[in-house]
């Protein structure tokens, strides 16, 4: 263990002996201290929206096509350009410091090993430079939580530019923190400075709790804004926490390039539907325009198919990779990826599937069944 501000952080650095991604949870809060693993595992109010994002996979069914002729699937997809060995990607989770003494490096790290997609946040425990370094030339994203000060924002993205990154996702459903009652409950406040606001503001994150975190950020967004960053930027900006239709068409009408289909994995708005439920008909009415970024509630490989299968591009995953940083640091992020990306690759071959682009044709059935 490193000891940082009287916070534990892990040192771990091994591979993970994965049976499936929902028992890291356990495994890891044993080693994660009470208040950071209340502010990783928790959701907003009584955690309805959370359960919900899991569960809501059970609505739809994968048809088994057994006379397909296939084997050895291939995982390996073209998206944004990037070539990429696993259609799974990091989701831009906060202050990984809290699971790890090397944070995001050591995701970034563990990633890269997959050919997979890493995407930092700003509330990020290492800087923006040094995760973009720790990738060692991998496909990254950068993700921005606008702030009321432009000057700030500006500085991000040029920032990231710098580094490297291709592309800028902008949340926009946390204009506010959701209701978090486990931060409540363990008077949780960060213990470990947010590299990028020691950086480029007056605050560094340390001491304070998420929703003050969150004052600082704009708490009106709109299409003007997303229309700014993209006059900024040369780079694909991505609007996150899309969760209608309607959304997703104003954002691509202010030059949207991706749409993050999203609910925050139930941080934000509890009572809202479940992430997967609201995906076809937001990928319906994209209609293909711009590529589409899943998460919420992805803990098995049958889940990233049928995310793809109902017009996903990309499918992130948040909180498993966490655990695994916690439980292993790169290797673990790494052997969580695999297990995941091993999942998928089984059920490729029962659906009959060989490629990304056949999952995306695969049909989704509905049969209701009891709890």
């Amino acid at each position: 263990m490193t000891i940082v501000n009287g916070y534990e952080q892990s040192d771990n650095e091994r591979a993970l002996k994965i049976v499936n991604l929902p028992a890291l949870e356990q495994e890891a809060q044993k080693i994660i201290p009470k208040g950071g693993f209340g502010y990783i595992v928790g959701g907003s109010e009584d955690d309805w929206t959370l359960r919900e994002n899991t569960k809501a996979f059970t609505h739809a069914q994968i048809v088994p096509k057994a006379l397909s002729n296939i084997e050895q699937p291939s995982t390996a997809t073209t998206v944004f350009g990037l070539d990429l060995k696993t259609p799974i990607m990091m989701a831009p989770v906060a202050a990984q410091g809290l699971a790890h003494a090397k944070g995001e490096v050591d995701t970034a790290q563990g990633v890269a090993a997959v050919g997979g997609l890493m995407s930092q946040s700003t509330y990020s425990s290492t800087s923006i430079a040094a995760t973009a370094a720790a990738g060692n030339g991998a496909p990254q994203f950068f993700q921005l939580y606008m702030s009321k000060d432009w000057t700030f924002n500006y500085a991000l993205l040029d920032e990231a530019k710098k580094a490297g990154v291709k592309a800028i996702i902008l949340t926009v459903d946390a204009t506010v923190d959701g209701y978090r009652e486990a931060d409540i409950v363990n008077d949780f406040q960060f213990p470990i400075p947010m590299a990028n606001l020691q950086k480029f503001s007056e605050g560094a994150g340390k001491g304070q709790g998420i929703g003050e975190i969150y004052a600082a950020a704009a708490q009106k967004i709109g299409p003007d804004d997303v229309r700014r960053i993209a006059a900024h930027t040369d780079l694909p900006v991505i609007v996150k926490g899309i969760e209608s239709p309607e959304d997703a068409l104003l954002a691509i009408g202010a030059g949207a390039a991706g749409i993050y289909v999203s609910n925050h994995g139930g941080r934000q708005l509890n009572g809202g539907p479940a992430a997967f439920d609201v995906l076809p008909a937001i990928a319906k009415a994209v209609n293909h325009r711009v590529p589409i970024i899943f998460d919420s509630g992805v803990r098995r490989g049958s889940h990233v198919f049928k995310a793809l299968a109902a017009g996903a591009d990309l499918v992130a995953i948040g909180r498993p990779a966490v655990y695994g940083l916690a439980l292993g640091g790169a290797k673990g992020v790494q052997s969580v990826f695999e297990a995941l990306n091993h999942e998928l690759e089984i059920t490729m071959q029962l659906a009959g599937t060989k490629t990304i682009a056949d999952v995306h044709q695969a049909p989704l059935t509905h049969f209701n069944y009891a709890d």
